[in-house]
């Protein structure tokens, strides 16, 4: 079965939304260059109204070690997400599990990269071109994708109801990765959105 991680929450309803319909993960983002960052207090709000078996990811751009640091002490996710220029040591150095996002908007050129992080948990691989924030909505080439990568693979990028079908069926993913495709603006969640977006995932029969 694919995995479901919706990104960029930024109010407690719409993550216990997401929940109930079956999402695996939420994100919560804390980069200041993000149209969807929540506070301190937006986090810890979401995080502690989530109910059991629903992870809580924090993603970081670029940010200082000690932000990133003040941020997972507060708030306590399940999971990091880097989505900058930052190494593999400088990920780990904060002692938890991480997902590394790629860029993949130079297409083919993108891919030596997925080998660059070998202590990541997963790689999410978005649409935008390096050095962009996510939650772009740019979708890139599935196809480009190889199935015998030694981590599991997150699939993100301009995923929407109508397309993430031909996604999963393309890449085999572990998860797939929505934000904009499911909002009715920056951060804000629309209900019938996520709700088709969630039973399109759910009708692939699993890898």
């Amino acid at each position: 079965m694919t995995r479901i991680k919706c990104c960029g929450m930024t109010r407690v309803e719409d993550a216990l939304l997401a929940a109930r319909l079956g999402a695996d993960a939420i994100g919560l983002v804390f980069t200041a260059r993000s149209r969807r960052r929540v506070s301190l207090e937006q986090a810890q709000a979401i995080r502690y109204a989530l109910p059991p078996f629903v992870d809580a990811v924090a993603l970081f751009m670029d940010d200082e070690a000690d932000f990133v640091a003040e941020m997972v002490a507060a708030v306590q996710p399940d999971l990091l997400q880097f989505h900058g220029g930052e190494t593999d040591d400088w990920c780990a150095q904060f002692g938890q599990r991480y997902l590394k996002a790629i860029a993949m908007g130079e297409g083919a050129r993108a891919l030596p990269r997925l080998h660059d992080y070998p202590r990541a948990a997963g790689l999410l691989l978005d649409g935008h071109a390096a050095g962009e924030a996510g939650g772009s909505g740019k979708a890139f080439d599935w196809s480009l994708l190889s199935r015998d990568l030694a981590q599991p693979v997150i699939l993100a990028g301009g995923l929407h109801a109508g397309n993430v079908g031909a996604a999963i069926r393309a890449a085999r993913p572990w998860a797939v990765d929505v934000a904009s495709g499911v909002e009715s603006a920056p951060g804000i969640k629309d209900a019938a959105k996520l709700e088709a977006f969630v039973r399109a995932v759910r009708a692939e029969a699993p890898p």
